[in-house]
């Protein structure tokens, strides 16, 4: 399979290191003229074989739409788009849409694997046609792992796919870091490494995510060199806005993202809040500046 990668950065660039390790040929594009093998799109698109297949692995929203809006305009009836990023489902339904209109075909890829990905694989929800699907499959199958990937619905449907495995990873990421901040604080000296290491062997909580925990603990015990605030990519919000659309209670989710947001305050206003109001009420202590 030929194939031009759009955004080689650390997920692009693995991406097609793997599909070249699995002798696909792959000519990659990036804003970085260090890395990338041609100087523009329209060079890529030139290099491509009809009918081309474009993997775009740009930031979610404006980049990835302007992205897609060039290539529509670059590309010939029957081509393909690959979004492989964090978009919206919304976007991509939207997207393949439009694309649809002038003759193009469009797949959104939910792309899971990280750093790792490169040598472990990939986990790929497919949301497309059939066609689109039945043309990148030969990629697929190099770029996952063995039952890796899946056509998963129309298009739209991986991206939302992805969407609510990155909510359900938020709640998961929570509930370990409360589980190991009860432990730290205890008045036990527990070893944290040697915890998670031993709760993957047998535990019902074993998992990767504890293996990745074990490594961080190992290199860093007291994690002292690292600072608590924790950002969000955006698809937790996106779940749970998608629970309230569907009245589904997400309890869970929900308070995993707003713990996120936590993090990224020094000194809570709420917090004070609560601290006052238990001053008035209850004449209790509080700490001063």
């Amino acid at each position: 399979m030929q194939v031009g990668m759009i955004g080689l950065g650390r997920m692009g660039a693995n991406m097609a290191e793997r599909l070249r390790r699995g002798g696909h040929e792959v000519i990659g594009y990036d804003r970085n003229q260090e890395v990338s093998d041609v100087g523009s799109l329209s060079e890529l698109v030139e290099r491509l074989k009809p009918p081309r297949a474009a993997w775009v692995m740009v930031p979610a929203g404006d980049p990835t739409e302007k992205t897609v809006q060039e290539l529509a305009g670059l590309l010939d009836k029957g081509d393909l788009i690959i979004d492989g990023g964090n978009s919206n489902f919304r976007d991509s339904m939207r997207r393949a849409g439009e694309l649809e209109e002038q003759g193009l075909l469009f797949v959104d890829a939910g792309t899971s694997g990280g750093i790792w990905g490169l040598e472990i694989g990939y986990c790929l929800m497919v949301g497309g046609s059939d066609e689109a699907f039945k043309r990148i499959e030969p990629g697929l199958k190099t770029l996952a792992p063995r039952d890796g990937y899946a056509h998963v619905g129309p298009a739209g449907a991986g991206h939302f796919t992805k969407m609510v495995h990155n909510g359900i990873e938020y709640a998961m990421l929570q509930s370990y870091a409360e589980g190991f901040e009860i432990m730290q604080a205890s008045q036990f000296d527990l070893d944290l490494h040697q915890l998670a290491a031993l709760w993957n062997h047998g535990s019902v909580v074993r998992s990767w995510l504890l293996e990745l925990a074990e490594s961080a603990f190992d290199k860093d015990p007291d994690l002292s060199q690292i600072r608590g605030y924790v950002e969000d990519s955006g698809e937790g919000r996106w779940t749970v806005f998608e629970a309230i659309n569907e009245n589904v209670p997400a309890p869970a989710i929900a308070a995993s993202l707003f713990a996120r947001f936590a993090s990224r305050q020094e000194d809570s206003f709420a917090m004070k809040v609560i601290a006052a109001l238990r001053n008035e009420f209850g004449g209790h202590d509080v700490k001063t500046e």
